[in-house]
């Protein structure tokens, strides 16, 4: 088996709604995601003989997901109240709903099934909200 990695970063806020904590409250982290993916053969001719695939189309979608989560506020839908949000988007800040709560754990499910979707075969997606804590969601075996 091959397995090929690759990371992005991103910067975004986010809080947990429903926590009795400090994650309550809008915060910010510089997120950092590495997604590892696997595969049996490598191409056998053309530009990519010897290559599982092309390391720059890897990253281009790993970054195209990064980018889209970039510098915004990252929440679940239904836990700002409708004025709240109006408000946020009068004032020209860049919102970013998700239909699950913005867990580290919950983001690294986010870029594995969007990655799968895209057609690459992910082995693991670790999520790191700070340089010591992360988060992994990987295939079953």
């Amino acid at each position: 088996m091959y397995y090929l990695k690759t990371s992005a970063s991103f910067d975004s806020a986010h809080f947990l709604s429903g926590y009795s904590g400090k994650c309550a409250n809008i915060h910010g982290h510089c997120w950092r995601v590495e997604v590892k993916i696997q595969g049996g053969e490598l191409c056998p001719e053309g530009e990519k003989r010897g290559m599982l695939i092309d390391f720059r189309d890897l990253k281009n979608e790993v970054r195209s997901i990064a980018d889209s989560l970039d510098h915004t506020l990252i929440y679940e839908k239904d836990s700002l109240r409708p004025a709240t949000l109006t408000a946020l988007r009068e004032e020209g800040f860049s919102l970013t709903e998700v239909p699950f709560r913005p867990t580290a754990e919950n983001l690294a499910r986010y870029f594995f099934d969007a990655l799968s979707g895209r057609g690459f075969e992910i082995s693991s997606v670790t999520v790191y909200e700070t340089e010591e804590n992360c988060a992994v969601y990987e295939v079953e075996k």
